[in-house]
């Protein structure tokens, strides 16, 4: 049997969107071979006669559909809105068509509220990078990533430029033996944090599963974009720390939640998927009910994974500042892969997911990398609500990793790592600077986003080597 159109199931009275999809599961599973004329009469007597059929092991969802009796069932079929919520826009025109669209898919969904685009947007899996999504008393495991947690940290320390020259030699055989990245096995690198020590991890059968391959991974760093970097940092007058405005050393680091968080996203996006069902090209951005037990064990467990990602970051600044005899005088991070129960301006409480998006509250933190040889920049928020205080997390790609492989030589990154005064540990040419969009055009199209503090010039740059 072929497939049964919708348009056949509406001829036949199947106008309810639950039911045209249980029609279509259940006969497209058990009936097959019918033909398509047996299948639809069978479809025509449950809907004359459900009672006859409800309490068939197979039809019965179907019947439960034109009757007033409750038949248990284990998803929920929703459609998309005409009407969407409030989305803003920033840097529209360097933001892809297909990005935009993604975000205008995740604009109709009935749980949203309101969106936001950041000028650093490109197209991803269920909700674009760049994107934030407040949404009623719901989480989308999609849309918070599958990087939980994934996050910057900043150690500031009281050294100038001077330290680069006569410490360099040693501030790169510090980052080769206290980072670690990617997949490549170490049985002697192990770190030690009271993370690992959480009761999160015997609540579902799951953590209590990852958490031997989290201690393993414990301040590690992933591959792609990830790294671990010293790096000059110039501090302007009357910058919220209240340190004198002039340079310093910076030890900065871009990480998430490893091997925890990606198994806790495909967990839950499972378990969304199979109780959600949308249309076909919102499928990803399937969501869990707060209310439901699968919605509060996924926000333990997301809530966690964010923990364990600083517990990374935490462990890596301590081994290398340690190593070098660097005490840090001020310490700077933030989540960029997360989402958090906030009240939205007009007072509703929502759930805030931001996919690569800096939370930009008025006067909160942040850091906005570029690429490995231009600026990052340290911010405060300016509190914009039409952004849902969110802004930028990097410059973001303007090529794929295929692309950017394909248009750069090994021999023309390391000319430009050259010409910018860059040393790079590891990396690979899917990571080289064309590969990203320009950060001074991203910075500038969110002033009135986030208030620049300071800049950041990458040095020594260590990332994994693919």
């Amino acid at each position: 049997m072929s497939t049964i159109k919708l348009k056949e199931l509406s001829k036949i009275g199947y106008t309810n969107d639950q039911a045209r999809s249980l029609a279509l599961n259940i006969t497209g599973k058990h009936y097959k071979h019918q033909t398509r004329e047996e299948v639809l009469q069978l479809l025509k007597n449950i809907r004359d006669k459900p009672e006859d059929y409800i309490h068939d092991p197979v039809t019965g969802k179907i019947a439960a559909t034109f009757m007033d009796t409750e038949v248990e069932c284990n998803f929920q079929t929703y459609s998309l809105l005409e009407e969407t919520g409030a989305l803003k826009i920033y840097g529209g025109k360097e933001i892809e068509g297909s990005a935009k669209r993604q975000m205008e898919t995740a604009m109709s969904l009935p749980i949203t509220l309101q969106g936001a685009l950041m000028p650093d947007a490109h197209m991803g899996y269920g909700l674009p990078v760049g994107g934030v999504l407040a949404t009623r008393n719901a989480v989308i495991p999609f849309a918070v990533g599958v990087d939980i947690g994934c996050r910057m940290a900043l150690s500031i320390v009281d050294e100038s430029d001077s330290f680069f020259r006569s410490n360099g030699h040693q501030m790169k055989l510090a980052l080769r033996e206290h980072t670690h990245f990617g997949m490549e096995s170490n049985p002697d690198f192990r770190r030690e944090h009271e993370v690992m020590d959480s009761s999160d991890f015997k609540s579902t059968e799951l953590l209590r599963r990852l958490q031997g391959k989290a201690a393993k991974q414990l301040g590690s760093s992933g591959s792609g974009n990830h790294f671990v970097e010293f790096c000059s940092l110039e501090l302007f007058d009357g910058n919220y720390l209240g340190l004198p405005a002039k340079k310093y050393v910076a030890l900065l680091s871009h990480s998430g939640s490893r091997g925890l968080g990606a198994n806790i996203a495909q967990h839950y996006t499972k378990i969304a998927m199979d109780t959600c069902k949308l249309p076909r090209e919102a499928q990803q951005l399937a969501w869990l009910d707060m209310n439901t037990e699968a919605g509060q064990e996924y926000w333990l467990s997301m809530n966690l994974a964010g923990r364990y990602a600083k517990a990374c970051h935490e462990t890596i600044h301590a081994a290398l500042l340690e190593s070098l005899g660097l005490t840090a005088l001020a310490v700077v991070e933030n989540h960029h892969n997360f989402a958090w129960a906030e009240t939205m301006a007009d007072g509703t409480e929502a759930i805030v997911h931001r996919k690569g998006a800096t939370p930009a509250h008025k006067g909160e933190p942040g850091i906005i990398p570029g690429n490995m040889i231009d600026a990052a920049y340290l911010v405060t928020g300016t509190g914009n609500s039409q952004s849902l205080n969110s802004a930028a997390h990097g410059a973001g790609r303007a090529m794929s990793r295929q692309k950017a492989k394909n248009n750069m030589t090994v021999s023309g990154l390391k000319q430009m790592l050259s010409g910018a005064g860059v040393q790079l540990i590891g990396g690979s040419v899917e990571e080289n600077p064309h590969a990203y969009k320009n950060i001074e055009q991203v910075m500038a199209a969110q002033t009135e986003l986030v208030k620049v503090e300071g800049i950041l010039h990458p040095k020594i740059v260590r990332m994994n080597k693919e």
